[in-house]
C-alpha cells in the first residue's frame, strides 16, 4: 500500500467536530489502497475530551507524537474558564472583561497564525526523520489550527514531497477571525501565511464550494471539495421524545444567536396552549451566556433543557430521539460557505432539520437536494413560523417525519473513496 503521512492537531481523546473528519478518513483509507501514518502532538491542550473516539482508532495504526508547547496552559493560570472558552472558539461579543479583551489581542497579534505555532519548527525537524524512516513522499496537513499547514509548508521547502492541505474551515474569513482585535500588520501576516500555503501546496481540499471559490481568487493550485459526512451505523429503534423537542447539538456561539427563532417560539408559546405545554428547547453542548440571556428575556427559559457536553455516541442518540434538529450559523456573508459537520449526522438521524443562517447559505442547497428539512435566513420569521406550526401539527398526530433522498453520497466511506482518488 502507498503510505501517506497525515499531520493533525486534533486526535482522540479530543472531542468535538475537529477530530472526526480525519479519524473517519483514517478508518477507511486502507480500503482504497492507502496506508495512513499519523503525526499528532504528544501533550495537547484539548478544550473538549471524548474518550469514546479512542475505540475507533485502528489498533495497528502507526502514530508518531512530538511534544507541543501551548500558551493556553499559561493563560489558564489567570482565568481557566475564559481561556477554555476562547480556545473552543466561543468568543463573547458583549460585556467582555479587560482580561478577555487582552487574551483575544494576544491570541490574534502575538500567536500568528494561532497559539499552536510553537509546534511548527520542532515538528519539521522531527518529521524529516519520520519521512526517511517510513519512505513517505505524500503528506496531508489539516487545519485549523492553520499552523499545522506551516509544518507542511516548511517540509515542502526541504523535501521533494506531494503536499495536500485540507481546510476544515476557511482561514482569514472564518467568523471569529474578525474578533481577534488584529492590528493592520498582524492582518497582513495572517493573509501572507494563507497565501503561502495555498500557493505552495500541490493540492488543496476544502469542505464547501464557497471556500473553493474564495481560494481560487488566491491560488491556481487544484482544489477539491470533500465535505464532512456521517458514518453508517446499525439501525436501532429509538423512541422519539414525547415533548416537541427542538435540539441543538454542539457548541452554540454568541454570534449564532437565532433571535428571530426565539421570538417566533415566544409568540407561539403565548398564543398556542398546546404548543406551550409541549415545547422543549434542548442544548446538547456548550451554550453562550448571551443566548441564554435572550431566551430568559423572551420568557423561554423554563422551556430550556441543558445537557452540556456529552460523548459523540450520546450526541448521536439525542439526534435520533429529537423531534427537530436545529442548525444555526452566523448571519454574515463570510459564513455562507460554512457547512457544519453536524449537518450530515443530522441527515443520517432522519429527523427534520431546521436551519437558520445567512442568505445564500450553502447548507440550503444540500438540505433542499436531500429533502431533509427547511433552511431560513435570520430575518425570515413568517415562513419560519408556518413551518414550525406545520411540524407541530404533524407531531401531535405522530406523523412528524422526513423522506430523505440521496444522502448516501455523504457517507464517510464514499467521501474517503473520493479522497483516495484525489490523493
Amino acid at each position: 500500500m502507498r503510505k501517506v503521512l497525515v499531520i493533525t492537531y486534533y486526535w482522540p481523546p479530543a472531542g468535538g467536530p475537529g477530530v472526526q473528519r480525519w479519524l473517519k478518513f483514517v478508518k477507511y483509507l486502507r480500503d482504497f489502497g492507502i496506508e495512513p501514518v499519523l503525526y499528532i502532538p504528544d501533550n495537547p491542550h484539548y478544550p473538549l475530551l471524548d474518550e469514546s473516539f479512542l475505540q475507533e482508532i485502528p489498533s495497528d495504526l502507526i502514530i508518531y507524537r512530538h511534544k507541543i508547547t501551548e500558551p493556553y496552559r499559561i493563560a489558564s493560570l489567570f482565568s481557566s474558564k475564559k481561556t477554555k472558552r476562547i480556545s473552543s472558539g466561543i468568543i463573547q461579543s458583549k460585556n467582555q472583561s479587560f482580561l478577555e479583551k487582552l487574551l483575544l489581542w494576544v491570541r490574534g497579534n502575538l500567536f500568528i497564525p494561532d497559539a499552536r505555532k510553537f509546534w511548527v519548527k520542532p515538528s519539521v525537524s522531527f518529521l524529516k526523520k519520520v519521512l526517511d524512516k517510513e519512505k513517505i513522499d505524500t503528506i496531508i496537513t489539516t487545519g485549523p489550527p492553520h499552523s499545522v499547514h506551516l509544518i507542511g509548508y516548511y517540509l515542502k521547502q526541504a523535501r521533494s514531497l506531494n503536499w495536500i492541505a485540507d481546510f476544515r474551515d476557511p482561514w482569514t474569513t472564518i467568523g471569529y477571525h474578525k474578533k481577534l482585535k488584529l492590528t493592520s500588520s498582524s492582518e497582513k501576516k495572517h493573509k501572507k501565511f494563507e497565501s503561502d500555503v495555498l500557493n505552495v501546496a500541490d493540492k488543496i481540499i476544502v469542505t464547501s464550494k464557497t471556500t473553493k471559490q474564495e481560494f481560487k481568487n488566491i491560488t491556481c493550485q487544484p482544489i477539491q471539495v470533500i465535505t464532512n459526512g456521517f458514518d453508517n451505523v446499525e439501525e436501532t429503534n429509538f423512541k422519539l421524545d414525547s415533548k416537541f423537542t427542538i435540539s441543538h447539538i454542539g457548541s452554540l456561539l454568541s454570534g449564532r444567536n437565532p433571535i428571530k427563532l426565539w421570538k417566533v417560539l415566544s409568540e407561539l408559546v403565548r398564543s398556542n396552549t398546546d404548543f406551550k405545554n409541549k415545547l422543549c428547547i434542548r442544548f446538547v453542548g456548550v451554550v453562550s451566556n448571551e443566548i441564554l440571556a435572550t431566551l430568559k428575556d423572551l420568557g423561554l427559559y423554563k422551556f430550556i433543557e441543558i445537557e452540556g457536553y456529552v460523548s459523540h455516541q450520546e450526541a448521536l442518540a439525542y439526534q435520533k430521539t429529537s423531534q427537530i434538529l436545529l442548525l444555526v450559523e452566523i448571519d454574515s456573508q463570510d459564513t455562507i460557505g460554512i457547512i457544519p459537520g453536524k449537518l450530515f449526522e443530522y441527515m443520517a438521524a432522519k429527523r427534520p432539520i431546521l436551519g437558520i443562517g445567512p442568505k445564500n447559505w450553502e447548507v440550503a442547497s444540500i438540505v433542499e437536494e436531500t429533502k431533509t428539512g427547511h433552511i431560513f435566513d435570520h430575518s425570515n420569521d413568517i415562513a419560519l413560523k408556518n413551518v414550525l406550526l406545520k411540524w407541530f401539527e404533524q407531531f401531535q398526530v405522530g406523523k412528524l417525519q422526513i423522506d430523505s433522498n440521496a444522502i448516501e453520497q455523504y457517507s464517510r466511506r464514499e467521501l474517503t473513496r473520493k479522497l483516495a482518488e484525489y490523493i
